[in-house]
């Protein structure tokens, strides 16, 4: 088990909004993207984590100073009430 590359993607999951919201949306996706950049895990450990209960994150992520995390510019709930407003 590659312990370090787990703890920088959970690392990341509760630090970037951006990296968690991908995630959130598509787990293996964003995994295997991790993996293509040279990220090696484990069928198990990407098991592990596409299984952990999603709220997790957020709820670290909430409980965690903000000087630690690194916030999006982008407000998914007024880019999605836009693409309704397109429609």
């Amino acid at each position: 088990m590659a312990q370090r590359i787990v703890e920088t993607i959970v690392g990341r999951l509760i630090t970037d909004e951006q990296f968690r919201t991908a995630f959130l949306a598509a787990p293996e996706t964003t995994l295997g993207e991790m993996c293509d950049r040279g990220f090696e895990l484990t069928r198990s450990e990407v098991a592990a984590l596409v299984n952990t209960d999603p709220s997790l994150w957020a709820a670290a992520a909430e409980r965690l100073d903000s000087r630690l995390q690194k916030a999006t510019l982008i407000n998914p709930t007024s880019s999605q009430k836009e693409s309704e407003h397109h429609v």
